[in-house]
């Protein structure tokens, strides 16, 4: 019998888009056999020189204009793509999209970013008839994921719910799943052990994470002023694909100390959150919803103005973690992480209520109940 097939589309405007279609992915093939999945960023895909030109763009103005991406973000916020719109982005970006459908045969698609998305319900407006899902990747429901043509929602709270309500898409439509995380993330390792599998010292550690992009400054104040307690915790830095950055802290002195790790891109990074006792990182919404599903507290810095303080605003009010302010959460937090373990577990897990809040299986068990 034929697996069924299931086309994931997304774009590569940060690395959560696609790192949700890969989680969500691999999480249908873990819970069945009898599924076949394809991950592509599209626009990428069919467009392979000028897609990485727009990516690279948008990257560089992401690290050198935040508030230009935040005011990007908030002037079209209730605005969906109208049928002009959908219409110039097929033209420009998506010519081929229905022709890669074609090939490919998939029972359904599933879009993890709002231009793939669009592109196919204008497809399916004009006549497709395969079953699209639309897997919203942050803690809001910007109007651009707002189309009539999705036949279902996955979202991650029931606020965004709320807020694609509000849009006009029919509550039986949406799902509130969570956002998927790899299957590698559905456990935690003992941490000991991880601390062990990685070289590590067996003493209160700190990750801290720049997003996919590894967005983080070696001069960066709180970065650097981490670095004095390097005594008595063990900090490692994770800069992603951030090369630049690596090699610039690995240049400074007080970067470099046994108890300091400065890290590239790494598939590492499950094992190193069962290793941490604190996570600091971007509110980037693969990255914070993998922390949930560890039970790990979370200290957010320098959010992205737009998506990111969303995703803050929610992890924060639903008492994940805190905004990294000061210096003195710093030295609060790494106190803290210090002081004795109880009942074999730390005890700072025990604060986090996201163990009890989110089920990482229930997204990937969503779309397998949706497709039979």
């Amino acid at each position: 019998m034929r697996k069924k097939r299931v086309l994931l589309l997304s774009e590569g405007f940060g690395s959560g888009h696609t790192q949700a279609a890969y989680a969500l992915a691999a999480g249908l093939r873990h819970l069945s056999s009898d599924v076949q999945t394809r991950v592509l960023e599209l626009g990428k895909f069919l467009n392979p020189v000028l897609g990485p030109l727009i990516m690279s763009a948008y990257r560089k103005t992401v690290g050198k204009q935040p508030k230009l991406v935040g005011m990007m973000y908030r002037t079209n916020y209730k605005r969906s793509f109208n049928r002009f719109t959908q219409l110039a982005i097929h033209r420009i970006f998506y010519t081929q999209t229905e022709q890669v459908i074609e090939q490919l045969r998939p029972e359904i698609i599933i879009c993890t970013h709002p231009g793939p998305n669009a592109a196919v319900a204008r497809l399916k407006r004009l006549g497709l008839d395969i079953p699209l899902y639309t897997l919203i990747t942050d803690y809001d429901a910007h109007g651009t994921w707002a189309n009539t043509e999705v036949n279902h929602y996955l979202v991650s709270t029931p606020v965004v719910k709320r807020k694609l309500m509000a849009r006009g898409i029919p509550p039986g439509r949406i799902e509130v799943t969570g956002i998927p995380v790899h299957p590698q993330f559905w456990k935690s390792q003992d941490q000991a052990e991880a601390r062990s599998e990685l070289g590590l010292q067996n003493m209160p550690t700190v990750l801290v994470m720049g997003g996919g992009w590894g967005l983080m400054e070696e001069e960066d104040e709180f970065f650097t002023y981490m670095t004095r307690w390097r005594d008595e915790v063990q900090i490692i830095f994770c800069t992603g694909t951030n090369e630049k950055s690596r090699e610039s802290m690995l240049a400074d002195e007080r970067f470099v100390h046994p108890n300091v790790h400065v890290m590239g891109f790494t598939r590492e990074i499950s094992k190193m959150m069962d290793a941490a006792d604190l996570l600091v990182t971007k509110p980037g919404g693969m990255t914070c919803t993998e922390g949930m599903s560890k039970g790990i507290p979370m200290l957010f810095y320098n959010p992205i103005p737009g998506q990111e303080e969303e995703n803050l605003e929610y992890f924060v009010g639903s008492g994940f973690g805190e905004p990294l302010k000061s210096k003195s959460t710093i030295d609060r937090w790494f106190r803290l992480i210090q002081e004795p373990y109880s009942t074999g577990q730390n005890r700072l897990r025990l604060l986090s209520k996201s163990s009890q809040q989110y089920d990482p299986l229930e997204c990937p068990s969503a779309v397998l109940r949706l497709m039979n």
